[in-house]
């Protein structure tokens, strides 16, 4: 029996119970350049599933006030809560690099 790399296993665990794949209760945010993504908030985390695949953001610094809100992996940067009405986001990705302005569906 092949033994799974650890982070990988533990990644795929995470994915598994939390639903990535369905996100029920989930945000859907169309975006520049051709992304749509669906994201659902759990704790200090931000599951998002879209055209780029699934991701697992975890809360980081930033933002201005309690309507806004960051999250981050070593593949992407999200914002949310941006705009004047708060459904407004901005991915950014900084390994291409490439921004995205959104807006929530």
């Amino acid at each position: 029996m092949p033994r799974i790399f650890w982070p990988l296993g533990m990644l795929a665990a995470l994915t598994a119970c939390t639903g990535v794949g369905s996100l029920s209760g989930a945000q859907s945010y169309r975006c520049e350049h051709g992304i749509s993504f669906q994201v659902r908030f759990v704790d200090d985390s931000a599951l998002l599933d879209g055209t780029g695949g699934s991701e697992v953001l975890f809360r980081d610094a930033g933002g201005q006030g309690p309507q806004q809100t960051v999250y981050s992996s070593p593949r992407l940067r999200a914002e949310f809560g941006l705009g004047a009405q708060g459904r407004e986001a901005q991915l950014s990705y900084p390994l291409l690099p490439l921004n995205a302005r959104c807006v929530q569906d």
